[in-house]
């Protein structure tokens, strides 16, 4: 996988998710935040933004980045992408992976598409992480993106976050080793 601007490009299903776009507010009324606080970028991020902000993040000068592809951020500054693992696989078909700000980190999804039944779930990159049996609100835009692009595998949200741990567990080791 070379870095060249064509390879930037977001992946169709994620392209089609950025034009309906995300959601997120306070409802001052129950005190609590409503919708995904998930923005895409435009494109996959630069990979030499990428190692950049993963030396800041580990504290680690010889990190590179090389084995991420990020293509979201929250609020918070928490990042979401493409972790480059499975080798001669497309970019679609890598696990995806959370890096929050305050360290925490982990698989959410064993591929792209099992990412966006999480999305027709209701559910961001973030509110799968932290708790991906949360009651949300479906999002029926991405629920049709979902069975355009990831027909007959529809799961419930904890069972997709569960089976992409199970199957990646050496994940947060690998962050661990990358950390000083």
């Amino acid at each position: 996988m070379s870095d060249t601007p064509d390879d930037l490009a977001l992946p169709a299903a994620l392209a089609e998710v950025a034009e309906i776009g995300f959601t997120y507010e306070w409802d001052e009324d129950s005190d609590e935040a409503v919708g995904c606080d998930f923005e895409l970028y435009p494109r996959l991020e630069e990979p030499s933004r990428t190692a950049w902000w993963l030396r800041l993040w580990t504290g680690n000068p010889e990190a590179d980045g090389s084995r991420f592809r990020f293509f979201g951020t929250t609020g918070a500054g928490d990042y979401t992408g493409f972790w480059l693992i499975r080798p001669g696989t497309p970019l679609t078909g890598q696990p995806v992976v959370h890096l929050g700000s305050e360290g925490d980190r982990g698989v959410i999804a064993r591929d792209l598409g099992d990412l966006l039944w999480l999305f027709a779930a209701g559910l961001g990159p973030g509110e799968a992480f932290d708790d991906p049996a949360r009651p949300a609100e479906p999002n029926d835009g991405f629920r049709a993106i979902a069975e355009r692009h990831a027909p007959g595998r529809r799961r419930d949200p904890a069972r997709i976050v569960a089976d992409a741990r199970a199957e990646f567990p050496g994940f947060s080791g690998l962050i661990d080793a990358m950390c000083r």
